[in-house]
C-alpha cells in the first residue's frame, strides 16, 4: 500500500482530533473510492453517448429557462 499525505485546514483536523474512535485513513480510502467510482461511471456514460456538449449546454439553459419561469 502506498501512504499519500496532504493538507487540510487547522480547524479541520482540530474536530478530526475530537473523534479518536474513527480512521480517518480509511474515511479517506472509502471518499476516494467512491468519487473514482462516480468518474468511472460518468466517463462510461459519456463514452456511450452520442449527445455532444452543445445539445447538453443547450438543454441546460433550456432547464434553466423553465425552472426560472417556475418560481414565484
Amino acid at each position: 500500500m502506498v501512504n499519500v499525505t496532504f493538507s487540510i485546514p487547522d480547524n479541520l483536523k482540530q474536530k478530526m482530533d475530537s473523534f479518536t474512535e474513527i480512521n480517518w485513513s480509511a474515511v479517506a480510502r472509502e471518499a476516494f473510492s467512491e468519487k473514482i467510482s462516480d468518474l468511472e461511471f460518468i466517463r462510461t456514460f459519456k463514452s456511450k453517448s452520442r449527445i455532444t456538449e452543445e445539445d447538453a449546454l443547450k438543454w441546460g439553459a433550456e432547464v434553466s429557462k423553465r425552472l426560472a419561469k417556475r418560481r414565484p
